[in-house]
């Protein structure tokens, strides 16, 4: 890099750091803050404040911070470590700033070569006679020092990290991101309690009064008068909220009654001598654990004491009026809908338009003006819906989709064209994009699946860092998904939603699903005529010796309606059903079509929303994998 390049990098890092104005770390808490100006120089005089080099080797390093008023200055990056601080975790000793060689294991009270960076010795303005560099106080860890490879308070090893604060007269140690955390030593009037509580400056080892944990991780206080302890984090938990799996608002108490109840998030024993949320109704013995009710993906965070309850019994959540005898006027269709019985054979391709799944119940509602059917389950789903799959109350949308990238639940990550719940709350909506199909929405929240012996909950517990794997088909479970109350059992909301039994048209009998054999015995599927792996999940009837991939019946493209139409990068795509006598070929992986369905795409040299009108290049996939591979290269 050219030293022109490098002295305009550290001018614009100059009106950066003037814009923020670092605090100096001598300025009294109480007093004006002492702001910080930044300086350009390779060389400290006095030394750096927190760790006393006075060179630094590299130009990019030239940066520094200088307090006009203490006369101090600070490296980059030191300015915001004390060199010697008394913290809240360990006040019976001072700690002092240390460096520790992720390579050689060596700690240093001083920083060599005067940078929190490494040195480059090769710079050929490095002083050669050692002149500016401070002397180091190396201590070499021993077997009884192994204490300076972890923070002592949390437990958690170093890793990489170079700097920490130790302990020269006990060897306590503290990492940096504990060391950011600075709680107060008395809080004067908590809100869980009627006395002041005091800071414990030990990890509480005890169960929490307020949540029934242990959190050692986690700072505690406590009132010795009442033996009441308490983590800092539950101080403030809300007295009163409303959440989506109950209909009531929940009120925090310190101690149950003297009853055996069960959490109705988690579905563990809540312990009465701690703290909990229950409903305050009579008749209603609604209960739940403190973290449990108050978890990021319950509870969306809105604390109602002081506000009035409302009542939602006024409001209308019906999705249809009866206008006659087995007559309804649904709100998603412009005609009447027929309640009317179900003829397997003439009626046997009709499909439902909320859930898109084929229509083989006695009754069903269907328009005799146009081909719109649904199950009656489907036609009684509220229009606004309270759910444990979202904090927030949802709405039912029963528009059509035209875009591809919002045809995915967010549950289960099907593409889909049938119905779907959203948020109701705007903000959520635009940044989330929630889109939830109907077959997660009809999953019970606390159920007993066929494949497990134990009653399944849906967690809420998921993020992007959780590694849960699902017990069906071995996969990472990165969203919502099926969890078991009493081991670890785990299942996705893609294998949770498929049905136990299906209608295949080649077998008078319905299939049942199969949660895999044990034996040696040999199948071959109906659908593809490969073999079948007997450990997975399969489709079988024991009549007619019918056995069938769970992929080739009930596969990505179960969800998508014939007739739909999408938009799809800079071209449509049609859903066709596959009602030929003979197996269409997909023109991308050259394999036949063995899906209900199969699509066409419509490409032109022009931006679109139809392809009426313009020049076709017509082509007919598969499935939704090869329709992306297809589209790369539209």
């Amino acid at each position: 890099m050219k030293e022109e390049d490098i002295i305009h990098n550290q001018t614009s890092t100059k009106e950066m750091y003037d814009a923020e104005k670092p605090r100096c770390l001598l300025s009294h808490p109480a007093d004006s803050p002492h702001n910080l100006s930044v300086g350009c120089d390779p060389k400290l005089p006095l030394g750096c404040f927190t760790c006393g080099g006075k060179t630094t080797v590299r130009r990019q390093d030239y940066l520094h911070f200088h307090c006009t008023t203490c006369d101090v200055k600070f490296h980059e990056g030191c300015q915001t470590r004390p060199r010697r601080i008394t913290h809240p975790y360990h006040l019976q000793h001072p700690l002092t700033l240390f460096y520790r060689n992720p390579e050689t294991g060596i700690i240093s009270n001083i920083i060599p070569y005067s940078s929190p960076y490494e040195s480059d010795t090769s710079d050929p303005e490095s002083n050669s006679s050692g002149e500016g560099k401070s002397e180091l106080v190396d201590i070499i860890p021993s077997k009884s020092d192994i204490i300076f490879d972890k923070c002592t308070w949390c437990g958690k090893d170093f890793k990489g990290d170079v700097w920490f604060y130790r302990c020269l007269i006990c060897g306590f140690c503290l990492d940096l991101s504990c060391a950011l955390t600075l709680p107060p030593l008395t809080i004067a009037n908590p809100k869980s309690h009627h006395h002041s509580l005091l800071f414990l400056p030990r990890p509480l080892l005890v169960p929490c009064d307020a949540c029934g944990l242990v959190n050692a991780l986690e700072p505690s206080y406590a009132c010795f008068q009442c033996n009441y302890m308490i983590h800092q984090n539950c101080i403030d938990l809300p007295r009163v909220i409303k959440i989506t799996r109950h209909q009531h608002r929940l009120s925090f108490t310190p101690f149950g009654p003297p009853l055996i109840s069960l959490c109705r998030v988690c579905y563990k024993e809540v312990d009465i001598k701690y703290g909990q949320y229950s409903c305050q109704h009579e008749d209603c013995s609604y209960v739940a654990h403190s973290k449990c009710a108050t978890h990021k993906n319950v509870w969306d965070g809105t604390e109602l004491e002081w506000e009035t309850e409302e009542s939602d019994e006024n409001e209308d959540i019906a999705p249809f009026k009866v206008v006659g005898e087995d007559l309804i006027k649904h709100f998603c269709h412009k005609h009447h809908l027929q309640l009317k019985k179900h003829d397997g054979f003439r009626e046997a391709e009709k499909q439902c338009r909320a859930c898109v799944f084929p229509i083989v119940s006695h009754q069903f509602y269907h328009c005799k003006i146009c081909n719109y059917s649904l199950h009656e389950v489907c036609a009684g789903l509220p229009r606004k819906l309270d759910h444990a799959l979202h904090k927030h109350r949802l709405v039912l949308d029963p528009s059509p989709l035209h875009d591809y990238r919002n045809m995915h639940c967010s549950t289960c990550s099907r593409a889909f064209t049938g119905f779907r719940y959203k948020c109701s709350e705007k903000i959520c909506q635009d940044r989330t994009n929630l889109n939830i199909d109907v077959s997660c929405i009809l999953v019970p929240e606390y159920f007993t699946h066929k494949s497990h012996e134990h009653p399944v909950v849906i967690s809420t517990s998921y993020s992007d860092t959780d590694e849960i794997l699902c017990n069906a088909c071995k996969g990472t479970c990165w969203q919502p998904h099926i969890k078991c109350t009493k081991c670890d059992f785990a299942m996705c909301y893609t294998c949770a939603t498929i049905p136990n039994e299906v209608h295949y048209k080649f077998d008078e009998h319905p299939l049942t699903l199969c949660h895999g054999e044990s034996g040696k015995s040999k199948y071959w599927c109906e659908v593809c005529e490969k073999k079948l792996d007997t450990t997975k999940w399969f489709y079988t009837c024991n009549k007619c010796c019918t056995t069938v991939h769970r992929e080739c019946l009930f596969g990505s493209t179960v969800y998508m309606q014939p007739g739909s139409r999408f938009n799809y990068v800079y071209g449509t795509v049609e859903v066709f059903r596959n009602s030929h006598n003979s197996r269409l070929v997909c023109r991308k992986c050259f394999h036949s079509c063995t899906d209900s369905v199969y699509f066409r795409g419509y490409k032109s040299q022009q931006t679109f929303i139809s392809y009426k009108g313009y020049e076709q290049h017509e082509m007919a996939i598969c499935s939704l994998t090869c329709l992306k591979l297809e589209m790369l290269f539209w």
